[in-house]
């Protein structure tokens, strides 16, 4: 498949001095209307007297459970930590109280699938020198007005882990991020300390390898963008976002990508896929990994 590339020399500049760059405007106003009322139609139709499943990401081993690994390659849906009250009943209507939808959208929904598959996508990852990327992941991102959890400071090689590491993420802003709706902070040219810690699946469930580092917020720094940007962050970037606290939402769009050409996955990774991975393209040599 000839993929042309499509990012500049500052962008990829950008890419591997600070670890991260934004393209504003690289999904459409038609893009946008046309993922966020799919997610309201699968939301109206997702009923959730039958799953309760939480996610945080500041109890993650905790909370991991069934419904969580088997979202890999399914349609699922997470509360936020705070949408029950003491009696375990919602506090607001389902559509206010999820954090996020995952991890197989851009499979198994044809509008986030023609989104993901799209040749802007590919044609950004050739650029960045991939020759046979998967994505691993996909995440429609609610970011809640009052109730939005926090997400700690993280790096996705962590949780997506390869030898040697490929993992970049792409986030979608489908509505403006500010710092008060809970944008996206990262410190600039962290990725090229490396990875400090990985999270394992074993028998008994899913943990870090280490504890997490010490960091000075004053370190971060905040990425605020338009609905439409596309924020591209490298896999050892230092990243977070707080807290919504506003009467907001932040709703956005990841995706998180891998090479599969010369690079192994890692058994002990929490994704264990039954099915293999269909790839954005495929160039130069064709080697395979089993996921």
């Amino acid at each position: 498949m000839g993929i042309v590339g499509n990012l500049s020399p500052d962008q990829l500049h950008s890419f591997n001095s600070q670890g991260y760059f934004v393209i504003e405007s690289f999904a459409s106003a038609e893009d946008i209307d046309a993922m966020r009322k799919r997610m309201d139609q699968l939301l109206h139709d997702f009923d959730c007297s039958a799953s309760a499943s939480i996610f945080s990401t500041k109890n993650q081993q905790q909370s991991t459970d069934n419904y969580f690994y088997e979202s890999v390659e399914k349609i699922s849906f997470f509360f936020e930590e705070k949408a029950f009250g003491n009696d375990g009943e919602l506090q607001q209507p389902k559509e206010l109280s999820i954090n996020k939808v995952g991890h197989a959208l851009h499979e198994l929904d044809p509008v986030f699938k023609g989104f993901s598959y799209s040749e802007k996508v590919s044609s950004l990852f050739s650029s960045l020198g991939y020759k046979r990327p998967i994505i691993i992941q996909s995440m429609y991102i609610f970011k809640q007005p009052g109730i939005g959890g926090e997400v700690v400071p993280h790096q996705d090689n962590s949780f997506l882990y390869t030898e040697p590491p490929t993992c970049t993420g792409l986030w979608l802003a489908l509505e403006d991020a500010t710092i008060t709706n809970g944008c996206l902070w990262a410190i600039p040219g962290s990725q090229k300390n490396g990875l400090v810690r990985r999270f394992i699946r074993g028998e008994g469930g899913v943990t870090f390898d280490r504890p997490s580092p010490e960091y000075d917020q004053k370190d971060f720094v905040p990425i605020e963008v338009k609905a439409g940007s596309l924020v591209v962050i490298h896999g050892d970037l230092i990243h977070q976002s707080f807290e919504n606290q506003s009467s907001k939402s932040r709703h956005a769009y990841s995706l998180h990508v891998v090479d599969t050409d010369g690079c192994k996955w890692a058994q002990d990774n929490w994704i264990r896929r039954k099915v293999e991975a269909e790839p954005l393209y495929v160039s130069s040599s064709d080697l395979k990994f089993d996921l």
